[in-house]
């Protein structure tokens, strides 16, 4: 399981990776499907940084974590930072929906990524706690 949720942790990585790129583009974005989908707008928003960081800069640093707690086999602290990125993620996604009014396909791409990884390590630590009480 763990190979699993290291694969999911580069995949949430490379999502994040991508929306920083379109943080720092000047030209069109490739990702500018109509009015409701564009990954510039959101993230040339004052939204897209916090303290002076970009957000996606954060969502890598966070999804470098995850994989190295995944493959330590850490679930209780692999789910604790999993929850906190989950919650984050919810915010910035309740940005886009409720302020911005446009969506970003990276960023649901994160959010994809780092809502199964939550489901998955909650499920992984349920699942290992049962073994380990069975005498």
């Amino acid at each position: 399981m763990r190979f699993f949720l290291a694969f999911i942790a580069l995949l949430g990585f490379i999502a994040s990776s991508l929306a920083l790129r379109e943080h720092y583009r000047t030209d069109a974005s490739p990702c500018s499907i109509n009015e409701r989908w564009d990954c510039g707008i959101v993230n040339h928003s004052p939204f897209a940084v916090m303290a002076g960081i970009p957000v996606a800069a954060i969502g890598m640093a966070g999804y470098v974590l995850l994989g190295i707690l995944a493959f330590k086999r850490a679930y209780r602290p692999l789910l604790a930072a999993a929850v906190v990125g989950l919650t984050f993620s919810l915010y910035l996604a309740h940005i886009e929906a409720h302020i911005l009014g446009v969506w970003c396909v990276y960023c649901v791409a994160s959010l994809t990524a780092i809502s199964l990884l939550t489901l998955l390590a909650f499920g992984t630590m349920i699942l290992s706690r049962g073994r380990n009480s069975t005498p």
